[in-house]
């Protein structure tokens, strides 16, 4: 996860803290790595005491380098946990007292790592019954002795963030089975370059997939967008 800058961390704190960038400036800084950010979306969080802007005596937001920081870590942490703002705003209160550390604990658990269920279930952020629910619909999977690789835990949270909404695993079915879909199409795009013997070839197909799954992703969070618009009647 994107990390913040902590109390005291900058060997130049003035400057890291100096308010220098309109929220315009801040919308381009972030939109390279999110691309569905907008200014709204930047005062909603700034509303919901995430970034402390300063404001000019005529009113205009100007935000500092540790701002633009805090967004990112705020961004990131929904994109890629799925985690309530109210759990971020946790985070990023402890660090602000210099408690903890937004890279500890188990969001730094390694991809290969192998997890007992109860643990990984914490982790996760499901009770005993979801985890099986997630294992009994393909979302996540079990060793031969019952544990859970630390890569899974990012699917694992997500279904855990659709749980606090009254959404439990059974309901999400249909998105493995779009997932499974979506990804034998992009591996028919790159499977000749995969069968390339030479490595520079194999390493220009992973980048091409890795292209193809961010523009899916992003067509897929556009679609979804789109149609709750019309669900609010917008």
């Amino acid at each position: 996860m994107t990390s913040v800058p902590q109390p005291g961390a900058s060997a130049d704190r003035d400057t890291d803290t100096t308010p220098r960038f309109t929220i315009g400036e801040v919308l381009t800084a972030l939109r390279g790595d999110f691309p569905d950010v907008t200014i709204s979306k930047i005062r909603y969080l700034e509303s919901e005491q995430l970034v402390h802007p300063q404001r000019t005596p005529s009113g205009y937001r100007k935000f500092s380098l540790a701002d633009v920081a805090r967004l990112r870590y705020v961004l990131a942490a929904q994109r890629d946990q799925y985690l309530p703002l109210r759990v971020i705003k946790e985070q990023l209160d402890a660090l602000d007292r210099g408690v903890g550390d937004a890279g500890s604990g188990a969001d730094d658990v390694p991809a290969a790592e192998l997890l007992p269920a109860e643990e990984f279930a914490r982790a996760a952020g499901l009770t005993a019954g979801q985890l099986a629910d997630c294992v009994e619909f393909g979302f996540v999977a079990t060793d031969a002795e019952g544990r859970h690789r630390g890569a899974e835990l990012p699917v694992a949270r997500a279904v855990a963030g659709l749980a606090r909404h009254g959404i439990e695993p059974r309901h999400l079915r249909v998105h493995r089975t779009a997932v499974e879909r979506e990804a034998a199409l992009l591996e028919q795009v790159v499977t000749p370059a995969l069968r390339a013997r030479s490595e520079e070839g194999r390493n220009r197909a992973a980048e091409q997939l890795q292209e193809l799954a961010r523009l899916s992703a992003q067509l897929h969070s556009a679609l979804l967008d789109a149609r709750l618009r019309k669900v609010l009647g917008g």
